[in-house]
């Protein structure tokens, strides 16, 4: 296993090494918005968010407060040993299909049960994600969805040389 030189957090700064493993879900008490194409898919103050060592938390949305017009059924489904079966859906958005860019837990495991039919978006993609008023950065790599945010230290899983941690 390489050695992993975790970054030190500074005031109001949480370091993601700090997170659980198996992951946690903590409910967001912050606004998150997610833009594409100029427009509004999303938009909630009720999200939930999994921490889980080495990942910035990713966000799930109520499906109430998504613009589920833009969103279709895509094949195929993943498992998560502590979630459970993902669900992924395509968008369409301004004539346009983003493939398997969001998914869901239609019957997440116990431990997740919050996360029933939220959704989750991989940021890359987006025009803009926030949380709060801070434009996130995507979690690096095409695998994970987690969302980077300013008060947040890594090193964050996905940065090059991390495929062994």
């Amino acid at each position: 296993m390489a050695l992993i030189k975790k970054e030190k957090p500074g005031p109001g700064q949480e370091s993601v090494w700090d997170y659980p493993r198996p992951p946690a879900l903590r409910r967001c008490d912050k606004r998150v918005r997610i833009i594409l194409d100029g427009q509004i898919l999303a938009d909630t103050d009720a999200a939930q968010c999994v921490l889980e060592t080495s990942h910035p938390p990713t966000y799930y949305l109520p499906p109430a407060d998504i613009d589920l017009q833009r969103l279709q059924k895509a094949i195929g489904s993943s498992f998560c040993e502590w979630k459970g079966v993902a669900s992924y859906y395509d968008i369409v958005s301004n004539g346009k299909v983003y493939e398997r860019i969001a998914w869901t837990y239609h019957e997440p495991t116990s431990t997740f049960a919050a996360l029933k039919d939220h959704v989750a978006f991989y940021a890359h993609v987006m025009d803009a994600c926030y949380v709060g008023d801070e434009k996130a950065t995507p979690q690096p790599g095409d695998f994970y969805g987690g969302w980077i945010t300013s008060d947040l230290v890594g090193p964050f899983k996905g940065e090059p040389g991390s495929m062994g941690w």
